[in-house]
Formats: structure tokens, sequence, C-alpha cells
């Protein structure tokens, strides 16, 4: 088998850094739910390009009189949460397709939990919290509709990503429960330590082909025709 090497993030060759991770879903994701983590992962990309919208949009806030403090968390937070939702909730999602890891839709589960409700609160959009939600956008109306309209993109913007996470969070759990996962089985797997290097689905069909089937003995020569004593 072909050694795997990092491809993701896609780093033009004039930078001195490698990428982190491998990631292919066609070779690594079974068929049935490569839509699904196709579409986590979009989801992602999306949440990212948000945060960009809403650093525009915090611009337009302070210019119109808003608080510079909502600017400089708005920057803050895409630089925090773009690298850390794809390693703290994406990977776990890409992991836990790729080996069937217990313990990786857990880790899923708990921290793409935490980001949806994060998401929602920034859709809401309270003042202080570097996020353009929908009421320091109506709010704003007041003051400057053109800083407000600027502000209502990232309000939409985070209301979507809010429903998409919302809806991703249910089919993945749904296929998890339906086959059979449970908190146990994921809390065997972390004291087993299996956790940290769980095979791929392709490593396990090839042990099951290679070590557990039957070996039969040569099929036996039989006379032709009417040969027999």
């Amino acid at each position: 088998m072909a050694e795997k090497v990092n491809n993701f993030p896609p780093l033009p060759k004039f930078i001195p850094l490698k990428p982190c991770f491998y990631q292919n879903f066609a070779d690594e994701i079974p068929i049935d739910y490569q839509a699904l983590v196709k579409r986590i992962y979009h989801v992602w990309i999306f949440y990212c390009i948000t945060l960009v919208v809403n650093i525009i949009a915090c611009l337009a806030w302070w210019i119109g009189g808003g608080s510079g403090v909502n600017f400089g968390l708005a920057i803050l937070w895409l630089i925090l949460f773009s690298p850390c939702g794809y390693v703290c909730w994406f990977r776990p999602a890409y992991k836990a397709f790729r080996s069937d890891s217990s313990f990786n839709f857990m880790a899923f589960f708990f921290i793409f939990g935490a980001q949806f409700v994060l998401t929602v609160l920034q859709a809401i959009g309270f003042s202080g919290w570097g996020a353009c939600g929908w009421l320091a956008a109506i709010t704003f109306f007041s003051t400057s509709v053109a800083s407000a309209v600027f502000m209502l993109f990232p309000a939409i913007m985070f209301t979507m990503s809010a429903v998409t996470m919302l809806i991703c969070i249910l089919r993945v759990h749904k296929i998890y429960r339906g086959a059979g996962g449970s908190f146990q089985k994921a809390q065997d797997e972390w004291n087993s330590g299996a956790w940290r290097n769980p095979p791929s689905r392709e490593a396990q069909y090839s042990n099951f082909s290679r070590n557990s089937l039957p070996e039969y003995p040569t099929v036996p020569n039989y006379p032709p025709g009417n040969q027999w004593p």
C-alpha cells in the first residue's frame, strides 16, 4: 500500500511549512457517508467565510460609531476558531466515519454542540462579543443605517451556519445511534487507548480478509465421465 502523504492544508511551495493532515474523502470515507462528511467540511468553510465577513461588518460598526472592541474580537475569533474548528470538530467527525471510532463520535458531539451554541449566540449578536448578529444590527439602525446594513450580512450567515450545524449533528447522531453506538463504547475505546490511532476501515477489512477466512483444502480431481470404479 502506498504511503499517504499529508495534503491539508494545501500550502504554496514557497512557504517553508508542510501540510499537517491527510484528507481524501473518496479514499478513506465509506461511500454511504462521503456526502455527509463533505457537508460538515463545507459547514466549516462557510463558518470561516462568515467570520471574515463579520470582521468587515465590525469595522463598519466601528466606523459608524460603535465600539472598536468588537472589531478586535472579530479578528481574534477568526484567528482562533478557523483552525480550532477544523482540528476540534471536523477532524473528529472525519476520523469517526473513517474508522468507526466511538471516541471520535463523542468528541464531535460535545465540541460541535458547543460550537453550535456559540454560533447561535453570535447570530443573536450581543454587543461587546465581537459578532454582528441580529440584535446588534437592528438596534444600530437608529445610529447608522449604512453600517447596520453591513451588519445584517454576518447576522444572516451566522444564522445559516447555526441551522446547518444543527442539521449535521442530528444526522450524525441518528447514524451513530442506529449503528449501536453508545457512550460506553467510547469509554472502552478511551480505556484501551485505541482512540489514539484507530485502524481505518480498509485496514480492518484487510485484516479480516487475511486472518479470519478459513483455509479450504484443494479441490479434489474427480474422474471424468463414466470412469468411476
